[in-house]
């Protein structure tokens, strides 16, 4: 049995946000979806998280996202995703 998360929540943060003046993450983002593990891999050989418009390749030991689609298309510059486990439940 996998150890490896089902479900993340990417956040999508402007990256020339140095600082969030006590702002919390979440509070910066943009917009934000909770994936959840879809049982397949993408070309980049970690699992695919999918759901509210976004698909992501996460790496499960580093929390790092390897690709990510919003809304069918390529991340817009100067967005960064940040990752955290979502609440189960």
């Amino acid at each position: 049995m996998s150890t490896h998360p089902n479900r993340y929540e990417i956040l999508l943060v402007p990256a020339h946000v140095q600082d969030r003046g006590g702002a919390s993450v979440a509070d910066s983002a943009v917009r934000s979806a909770v994936v959840e593990r879809t049982g397949r891999h993408g070309e980049s050989g970690y699992p695919i998280y999918e759901g509210h418009g976004m698909i992501a390749d996460i790496d499960p030991e580093t929390g790092t996202v390897e690709a990510l689609l919003v809304d069918g298309r390529e991340l817009d510059y100067g967005l960064v995703p940040l990752v955290r486990d979502a609440a189960t439940g």
